[in-house]
């Protein structure tokens, strides 16, 4: 059976070697690439705008391709990162074998594969993108006893030459078909080719915003994925966003992961759920609640959210979208399927009942444990991200929970559910700490609590100071109020960030 399912892998290098990708080994990617004439190798690895890099080697023989894979090669650190200094730039990068993929768009017969970076001293470079999540990952692992897993709902707008037939409702757009929705055959192309590269999509749709702009049509999509351990998070977000602007640019889309677009219409999130397993079992739940450990995690999540904002929300655009009385959170709060909060409680199947059943009377009744479905799902994050960065201080986050002593009393003190957007409810906002709303006030919350993400190792005092200061070079404290109403400011804002991430 396990057979018949890696033969029907989306992923060709795992279909062909018959196993799965994470137990892929040197001598797996020389036997995939010599019987399927694969004639070029690109090594690929985030640089510290946040995108992906490349550098190609034509494979002139088998001991060539042995010395990259083995030896991988030298970069210039201080073009990547604006934290190396030029006069010890040089790093290592080493390609991870298990995540191989066929490049959906090369001419070429091309395998590439993601990269980790080293020192000079061939150790993995602290403050690396990668490592940085890597040593996340180990200290909530050492701490908790369970494994931290993630996904994330990618939004992203689809832009295009206006059509007169078939007019799309404005700010209507989730989840609506064809023909009223333009772009959906692209997007449907996108997750085949984020699957070829080893992506676990969950589902894709249209999402709520659509409008149309000089003559131009604006279309929001979103793409989710399925929960697996963090570092593969990352890496199936980094290349599905790869994927979808090469797609877009051979179709001649244009795209954006903006967080926002123009005044009064949807902005762009990426939320990430999140869950903790042990066992392979979801910890989330206990007997059909939340579990103890769930709080603790979303206590974590409260006390540290204004300086996650620092990793998640990364121009002035990323705070034009976090404002009130919209589905981006800007209050420090949680709840249970409550659209207005932080960090929000999904429906998780916790009802028992067999639906399918009632849905198909000819089908038998079945009782299923639904209970590794459920997740919690941090709101405030946005494609301005730096992936590595944002998962791995949820990854701190969600730690620190549990090295809290009032863990859940902060948990049952930052609750609520209501919508707190509602003027009813003015008092209870009011008792709620409030999200940053610029990058310089992101930077300073991240200042005050450096400590816990360096805790561990984790990230590094070179990679705090240099992101926040990034963060103060944007010189934004009072941006948002000076132009907030001022429709020609706003999209000229836009444009300058319009492909962030």
């Amino acid at each position: 059976m396990e057979q018949n399912i890696l033969a029907h892998n989306a992923n060709p290098v795992v279909a062909f070697l018959q196993k799965p990708a994470e137990e892929f080994t040197k001598e797996d990617i020389m036997k995939y690439v010599l019987e399927n004439d694969i004639r070029m190798v690109n090594f690929m690895y985030p640089g510290g705008d946040g995108k992906l890099k490349t550098l190609n080697f034509v494979i002139t023989n088998l001991a060539y391709l042995d010395t990259i894979l083995t030896c991988g090669e030298r970069v210039d650190g201080s073009s990547l990162f604006s934290f190396i200094e030029a006069g010890s730039s040089d790093l290592y990068v080493l390609p991870r074998y298990r995540t191989a993929f066929l490049d959906p768009f090369a001419v070429i017969p091309t395998l590439s594969m993601l990269c980790s970076f080293f020192d000079k001293d061939g150790q993995p470079l602290a403050s690396a993108p990668e490592q940085t999540l890597h040593k996340a990952a180990e200290a909530f692992t050492k701490v908790t006893g369970m494994q931290f897993e993630a996904m994330g709902e990618l939004e992203y707008y689809v832009i295009s030459e206006e059509e007169d037939v078939f007019p799309a409702v404005d700010q209507h757009g989730y989840h609506e078909s064809a023909p009223y929705a333009k772009t959906n055959h692209f997007r449907t192309q996108c997750m085949e080719y984020i699957a070829q590269t080893g992506g676990q999509i969950k589902y894709g749709h249209s999402e709520v915003g659509n409008f149309t702009l000089d003559k131009l049509t604006y279309e929001q999509n979103e793409i989710e994925f399925l929960p697996v351990p963090v570092e593969q998070a990352a890496d199936q977000l980094m290349l599905a966003k790869w994927v979808i602007r090469n797609l877009a640019y051979e179709q001649g889309f244009n795209v954006t992961f903006a967080p926002k677009i123009t005044s009064g219409k949807a902005g762009s999130g990426l939320h990430i759920h999140m869950r903790m397993t042990k066992d392979g079992k979801n910890q989330m739940l206990d007997n059909g609640v939340l579990s103890e450990s769930a709080r603790r995690m979303i206590a974590g999540m409260m006390d540290v959210a204004p300086a996650i904002t620092a990793f998640g929300n990364k121009n002035p655009t990323s705070y034009f979208r976090l404002v009130p009385h919209q589905e981006a959170p800007t209050n420090v709060c949680w709840g249970d399927r409550n659209r207005s909060v932080l960090v929000r409680v999904p429906l998780g199947w916790s009802a028992g009942g067999d639906m399918a059943a009632l849905a198909n009377p000819l089908e038998q009744k079945q009782v299923r444990d639904m209970s590794g479905k459920q997740t919690v799902e941090m709101r405030s994050p946005d494609g301005s991200a730096d992936l590595y960065q944002l998962l791995a201080g949820l990854c701190v986050a969600c730690r620190h929970g549990f090295e809290m002593p009032d863990a859940l009393e902060v948990a049952e003190r930052n609750y609520v559910n209501v919508n707190i957007h509602d003027a009813q409810n003015a008092s209870r906002l009011a008792q709620l700490a409030q999200l940053p709303d610029s990058c310089v006030a992101s930077a300073d919350c991240l200042e005050r609590q450096r400590a816990v993400f360096e805790e561990y190792g984790v990230f590094s005092p070179a990679m705090i100071d240099g992101i926040i200061a990034q963060l103060r070079a944007f010189n934004d404290r009072t941006l948002r109020r000076d132009i907030m109403d001022k429709h020609k400011e706003i999209l000229k804002l836009v444009n300058q960030y319009f492909h962030c991430g």
